[in-house]
């Protein structure tokens, strides 16, 4: 294949929300699997401040680095994607350019692009919001489309979404900030009647950012306090005894969902899987792939994870996870992530190698998938 027979791939990473430094490890792998015989490649990286700017083809410096991870810095110039046409400028400011009185200085015109692949975790790119920015300017993306992106990502709507067509989600509540405000006793008492423990969570967050296990009432305003630096909106969920299942899918173009084997996370006794766990301290925890599930009930997971990409109306990729209680039988969906870690030692992409795809073939799929995906309503 020729320079000029490659497809144009935009990779955006970084972002607004909470998960940047994991967005920029996401980018990281992605760049260093990546077929670059197929794809051309233009990494653009988002700062906190919802700032685009061009970022060096080099995955190294978006890895974590002994524990730590790294963000997306600007400087004079922003990239500006062009309305209606999938075309992307480099727009150079004199001085300050979030200054009123800036002035632009150059233009480079850095070409179209055929496809996006929006490596966005959490609020301002994984709920809809980039997703409708990309239709606008009419250009492909991989993923989920804004309708699904924006449910998948609210938990509470997608446990509504999932149990209105059947599918067992657990118990929960939804705590706004006005009710919490107004009557803060009312919500301890809905929180109470579901037992302890709970989990206090953000509603619109990921990678267990703000997510306290609480054990009695007089732990949930401390608590709600650090789930709603994340988000105004919580959502608390009863305790579920069970082991934590996570099943890959990915969209086709004939409508129905695909597979992966199943993966399981083992957490240390009594701890549950949170950021520490996720990023800092890998080894504490172990990813086993595939889970050692009995036939039948790897089959009841994996259809429940196909069941849930349909109702959400998802598109491109999600991962479902589920707890699953040998003894009773029982399968429960916990969240479904519709941009999930995709590192090379992440759950995803080790359950789809495990499925026969690995990391590169993976990334081909899923652009290749997006590519042939209509613009528009569908």
């Amino acid at each position: 294949m020729t320079e000029t027979e490659k497809r144009r791939v935009l990779i955006v990473f970084g972002g607004r929300s909470g998960e940047h430094e994991v967005s920029c490890a996401t980018a990281a792998g992605i760049l260093r699997a990546i077929d670059r015989e197929k794809w051309d490649v233009l990494p653009v990286g988002i700062t906190h401040d919802g700032e685009w700017v061009r970022v060096a083809d080099d995955p190294s410096a978006l890895e974590f680095k002994d524990g730590h991870g790294q963000s997306v810095t600007a400087g004079a110039s922003r990239v500006v994607l062009a309305p209606g046409s999938g075309s992307l400028l480099d727009v150079t400011y004199e001085g300050d350019p979030s200054a009123l009185d800036s002035h632009v200085s150059g233009v480079e015109d850095l070409g179209h692009v055929d496809v996006v692949l929006p490596l966005l975790h959490g609020p301002y790119g994984e709920d809809g919001t980039i997703q409708g920015l990309f239709e606008m300017a009419n250009v492909r993306y991989v993923g989920c489309g804004v309708t699904s992106s924006a449910i998948s990502m609210d938990k509470h709507l997608t446990k509504t979404v999932l149990a209105a067509a059947g599918i067992d989600v657990g118990q929960w509540e939804l705590i706004t900030a006005l009710q919490w405000a107004e009557d803060p006793k009312a919500c301890t008492d809905r929180v109470s009647a579901l037992g302890y423990p709970v989990f206090v969570k953000p509603c619109r967050a990921g990678s267990s950012i703000g997510i306290t296990k609480v054990d009695s009432a007089g732990e949930l305003a401390v608590a709600m306090k650090e789930a709603q630096n994340a988000d105004p909106r919580v959502i608390v969920e009863a305790g579920i005894v069970g082991r934590e299942i996570e099943c890959g899918v990915l969209g086709s173009a004939t409508g129905h969902p695909r597979t992966a084997p199943l993966g399981e996370i083992e957490v240390p006794e009594g701890e549950f899987y949170d950021y520490e766990l996720k990023y800092v301290d890998t080894e504490a925890i172990g990813l086993v792939c595939p889970a050692n599930v009995a036939p039948e009930f790897e089959k009841k997971i994996r259809d429940t994870a196909a069941r849930a990409f349909d109702a959400l109306e998802c598109e491109g990729l999600a991962r479902v996870d589920f707890f699953h209680n040998e003894e009773t039988g029982s399968v429960i969906i916990n969240e479904v992530n519709t941009m999930p870690g995709f590192t090379p030692i992440s759950m995803f992409p080790q359950m789809w190698a495990k499925g026969g795809l690995d990391y590169t073939s993976l990334i081909d799929t899923l652009l290749e998938e997006a590519l042939d995906r209509e613009l528009g309503l569908r």
